[in-house]
């Protein structure tokens, strides 16, 4: 029996990691539970799953959450010192990073410092603070498994090739809901047709990302970190059937791709299994119904925050930690209707402009840097 904490049970990848402990409850458990501010469903999930722990990070929803789940005998927290308590729990055996954006960073250094193994889906931990993420990581001998579709078809990809350097690394991008689109049709666009991504079912802040390719910017930060992969050799090519997740050029021409249909619970599950493979409750693919596989470069000049994510990380230091506070305030934004689609590029360069600077930091640098870019964007977003 494999124990589980879930951060982030309530969203997207929790859900869909929950599907995967109810079709193998035989293999794993849900040990520990933790929530945003979701306590409606986190109750829910609680009563389904009976975990040891649950947390939820609002703290106001701590006496309702406790009232609710009285007549169990789970243990009810909140707050984010108890998260990064509760990874490093004895009856947890991996975490499943999902929490969104850079309140996971916390959480899966207390894990790792635990000696916890990873199955990573927050990209911003990495984004943010790769280098110490995965200097801790080897420290601590914790395996960090990647549950980003696109970094767990890279990891299967070099499976049994680990000796060898790439050639390249490339990433597919599906395009989002704007593949095509142009400067001019682009200007007019509202958060809801952003929020119809034509593949995969994400919370808004990964698809509104996907949709200004700023996604495939952070992943590209994530993969250089987990597979030691320098950004010039790093490509990404536009997939829009998301059939092939990513592949790997060797030196001698030949590509290995993993396909499979897009369905997050193939590399959840595998991250969960590595190195077996169990049955999943993925759809195979039928060649048949997705004979048509078209590829093509993506347009940096019209999603510019693709270009702003490599310039970030051929910069190195904090800037990637810079330009995922200043994407997170940009993209909250956006959603709420205070700035327009066009303009998030603009909020994160300005924001990125007037940071202060760090060549190599520390924790307490990224934490440092966050809060003020957040305040930089901020303060920019007032005077609009």
């Amino acid at each position: 029996m494999k124990r589980i904490a879930i951060l982030g049970s309530t969203g997207s990848i929790g859900c869909q990691t929950l599907d995967i402990v109810r079709m193998h409850q035989d293999i794993f458990a849900a040990e520990v539970l933790v929530a945003g501010s979701n306590a409606d469903l986190l109750v829910a999930q609680a009563k389904e799953f009976n975990p040891n722990v649950v947390v939820i990070a609002d703290e106001s929803k701590l006496d309702f959450l406790r009232s609710a789940l009285e007549s169990l005998p789970i243990k009810v927290y909140a707050g984010a010192k108890a998260i990064e308590e509760v990874v490093m729990l004895d009856c947890v055996d991996i975490v499943v990073a999902a929490m969104v954006g850079f309140a996971g960073l916390r959480p899966t250094l207390a894990a790792i410092k635990a000696h916890k193994p990873i199955a990573l889906a927050n990209k911003e931990t990495l984004v943010v603070a790769g280098q110490l993420v995965m200097q801790q990581a080897a420290l601590n001998g914790v395996p960090i498994l990647p549950v980003d579709s696109e970094h767990s078809a890279i990891f299967q990809c070099l499976n049994g090739e680990r000796h060898l350097t790439p050639k390249s690394i490339i990433l597919t991008a599906s395009g989002g809901p704007f593949r095509g689109w142009t400067r001019e049709q682009l200007e007019s666009v509202t958060p809801q047709q952003a929020l119809k991504h034509p593949n995969w079912s994400m919370g808004a802040k990964v698809t509104i990302d996907s949709a200004s390719l700023m996604n495939k910017g952070l992943e590209s930060i994530e993969a250089r970190w987990l597979f030691s992969c320098p950004p010039s050799k790093l490509k990404i090519v536009v997939h829009p059937q998301s059939i092939i997740h990513s592949m790997v050029e060797f030196e001698d021409n030949s590509i290995k791709a993993q396909l499979g249909m897009p369905d997050m619970r193939l590399p959840i599950q595998y991250a969960l299994t590595f190195p077996d493979r169990l049955a999943c409750p993925a759809a195979p693919l039928d060649f048949a119904a997705h004979s048509n596989l078209t590829f093509e470069y993506p347009d940096r000049k019209v999603f510019e925050n693709l270009q702003i994510a490599f310039d970030a990380m051929e910069r190195g230091g904090n800037a990637p930690c810079a330009m995922n506070a200043a994407n997170e305030i940009a993209v909250k934004a956006f959603l709420q209707g205070e700035v327009s689609f066009l303009k998030m590029p603009e909020l994160i360069r300005e924001t990125m402009s007037r940071a202060s600077f760090v060549e190599n930091p520390t924790l307490d640098d990224y934490m440092q840097s966050d809060a003020e870019c957040r305040a930089i964007a901020t303060e920019i977003l007032s005077h609009r």
